[in-house]
């Protein structure tokens, strides 16, 4: 994939404060150091997207995260993905161009997002599973005061959703016009040469697919457990995750 523009490569905390956007401005300020990211880097399967939005930011107003765990979603070739029996109006969005954002609702509680991927109509796309905060950490735990401790507050696909105000709302936002002031973000940070990779979590169809990617060591990869006997045998799953891209 063609590397997107990156800008100086200023420090986290200097960037982030720098990158708050202005109303009606472009919302990736020059100033910032971060850059948008181009839509064509998007246009291309799981494998390549999933492992390349490896250490991007996700950014919500004052609140920015470094994407460190992603899953890919294959739509009509994948029995997990929520596309593979075809469009719906829950799962439309995933059959529109890269670059869109995929917000459903999971397990009556939960919301989950998704970046859209692949050619247009393909409807494949990668869930957001764990993130590192980097800005906004009060707003984030205002809407997270569950969380303990900042690892806590993205480190799994629900809680990522809950620190950054996360509804089916910007279900549709354009992450790299940020149409709805939510977007992703290029602060020159590479993806990790060798990202962990292994079979997604949680999915009951096409379970030891690799297509789960993540930065090795970071603290703030979710942490999930083996599911009791009881509930493998009644093929439960246990933490609410993609079936969605």
């Amino acid at each position: 994939m063609t590397p997107s523009s990156a800008g100086s490569g200023t420090g986290e905390a200097g960037a982030a404060a720098a990158a708050v956007p202005v109303p009606g401005a472009v919302p990736m300020p020059v100033a910032s150091g971060w850059a948008g990211i181009v839509r064509a880097d998007l246009a291309d399967d799981v494998a390549e997207v999933g492992p390349w939005l490896l250490n991007k930011l996700l950014v919500r107003g004052a609140r920015a995260a470094r994407i460190v765990e992603v899953e890919g979603y294959r739509g009509a070739e994948d029995p997990a993905s929520h596309a593979y029996r075809g469009p719906t109006d829950r799962n439309r969005t995933m059959f529109g161009r890269p670059g869109l954002l995929y917000v459903y609702f999971t397990y009556g509680m939960h919301w989950c997002a998704n970046v859209v991927c692949g050619a247009d109509g393909a409807a494949r796309a990668v869930l957001l599973r764990a993130a590192r905060p980097v800005a906004g950490l009060a707003e984030m735990q205002v809407a997270r005061p569950a969380a303990r401790t900042a690892r806590d507050l993205c480190n799994g696909p629900a809680k990522l959703c809950q620190a950054f105000g996360i509804t089916r709302d910007l279900d549709g936002a354009d992450l790299v016009t940020g149409d709805r002031q939510v977007w992703l973000a290029d602060d020159g940070t590479p993806p990790p040469a060798r990202p962990r990779c292994g079979p997604r979590i949680g999915v009951a169809a096409a379970a030891d697919l690799p297509l789960r990617w993540w930065v090795d060591g970071d603290e703030h990869v979710s942490r999930t457990r083996p599911p009791a006997a009881s509930e493998r045998a009644k093929g439960r799953r246990r933490t609410p995750t993609g079936a969605g891209g």
